[in-house]
């Protein structure tokens, strides 16, 4: 059984993606991006072991759709991958996924990439804090991409999830 380090748990927040979703921020991040808002989670030792069935339990207990960001959940990408493929077998939960990682570095890593199949969008790319625009939906800088992964999957490249699919999302979960 996987366990994974978990700074924070926050319940039907609206700043993660369309909708309300429950957040679970992971704690370890390697890649420590200046101007970061949540330094804090740079160290995998400030946050708590969960295993994934008491995770589950937790993000079961109410009809939000879900986000992993952290620090960089794919620096426990066995376990989230555990978890998100639970959520997809036993749920209908919109699962969305924060990284300092690009699409196509994913894609490369045998490891990382086997979260992507239970993924239904990806914010990719590290936070430069030079292209920081808060006017941006979902994301810190302008580099940072939303990806359709389930699209992405099936053209073998990164495809843009776009405003408007964010949008009408906003409408149809929580």
């Amino acid at each position: 059984m996987n366990k994974i380090s978990v700074l924070d748990i926050v319940r039907w927040t609206t700043v993660d993606g369309p909708g309300f979703r429950t957040s679970v921020y992971s704690a370890g991040c390697s890649f420590r991006c200046p101007g970061c808002h949540n330094p804090q989670s740079w160290d995998i030792r400030r946050g708590r072991k969960m295993d994934v069935d008491e995770l589950m339990d937790l993000l079961c207990e109410d009809e939000t759709n879900v986000t992993f960001s952290g620090g960089d959940p794919l620096f426990q990408a066995e376990g989230f991958t555990e978890l998100a493929k639970r959520l997809k077998q036993e749920t209908k939960k919109n699962i969305w996924c924060y990284t300092g990682y690009r699409f196509e570095e994913i894609l490369a890593s045998a490891k990382l990439s086997a979260l992507l199949p239970y993924i239904d969008v990806l914010v990719d790319g590290r936070f430069v804090l030079a292209l920081r625009d808060e006017s941006l939906l979902f994301r810190g800088s302008a580099n940072q991409r939303l990806i359709d992964v389930p699209a992405s999957l099936r053209q073998g490249k990164a495809v843009n999830y776009t405003t408007g699919q964010a949008l009408m999302g906003l409408y149809r979960a929580g």
